[in-house]
């Protein structure tokens, strides 16, 4: 049996499983594609946590769990005789031909970036010039994570920074809105210019290639590991971390990076 029929007849079982769980199973009779949307956002954070610990046999689970549940919406899709999964994958696959004229077309790249380009310029023209580059962004994706995209695709279409070392000064000028902000003693715009910061501090890790919602993950990581450690020299004298001196919090924490 050849690696491409293995991998046919395994999603064939899926969808046979999926039918028999829909049909027999009282909760997956009940459930509606508006009771899976939080359940999927939860599947895909469970996915993101096993990608940000480099856990290869996490990501497996969780891509099944996530399989699962686009295998699910097509199922209630075909119910309502509104879409299948035949529609779902012959759609992508419509979708990445178009988008690739250079892998499947005549068309030319002189590299990625050029790609990048041309895709956002591909999913305008497939919406007759109704969409815009903005437009594709969630409305419900996490702030840290749409700043990113914004920007990104911003970018796509030439709207970036000429020297990427630029991005420094804004970080400066936002880092002393910020200030003026407090010094004047009113902070009507705080929250705005604490909002123009934080953009351009994402602004600045897109330009050097950093991921910010997955660094910032790992600090937060970071801190929990080191404030764990804390607690468990508090622990080991009958305390609590708030019985600690903050000289002595400082003393353990010093202690946990160097553990690192």
């Amino acid at each position: 049996m050849s690696d491409k029929i293995e991998k046919m007849e395994a999603f064939g079982r899926l969808l046979d499983v999926m039918d028999e769980l829909r049909e027999k199973c009282p909760w997956d009779r009940e459930q509606s594609i508006e009771s899976l949307r939080n359940l999927t956002i939860e599947e895909t954070y469970e996915l993101a946590d096993a990608i940000i610990e480099d856990d290869m046999e996490g990501i497996r689970e969780e891509l099944g769990d996530i399989l699962l549940h686009i295998v699910f919406y097509a199922k209630i899709g075909d119910e309502k005789n509104e879409f299948d999964i035949t529609d779902v994958i012959n759609g992508i696959n419509k979708k990445l031909i178009f988008r690739h004229p250079h892998v499947f077309g005549e068309r030319k790249v002189s590299g990625s970036n050029e790609v990048v380009s041309n895709w956002e310029e591909l999913k305008i023209e497939e919406g007759n010039g109704k969409k815009t580059v903005l437009g594709g962004v969630p409305k419900s994706l996490p702030a840290l994570i749409k700043a990113h995209r914004i920007q990104d695709k911003a970018r796509a279409v030439g709207f970036d920074w000429a020297d990427k070392n630029d991005i420094w000064d804004k970080v400066d000028e936002e880092i002393a809105e910020v200030k003026n902000e407090l010094k004047s003693g009113q902070n009507d715009l705080l929250e705005s210019e604490f909002g123009d910061l934080l953009f351009s501090i994402v602004n600045a890790a897109r330009l050097f290639n950093i991921e910010p919602e997955t660094a910032l993950e790992r600090t937060n990581k970071k801190f929990i590991r080191r404030f764990n450690y804390i607690e468990e020299q508090a622990k080991k004298t009958n305390r609590n971390a708030s019985d600690l001196e903050l000289e002595e919090m400082d003393k353990f924490w010093e202690e946990a990076k160097k553990g690192e």
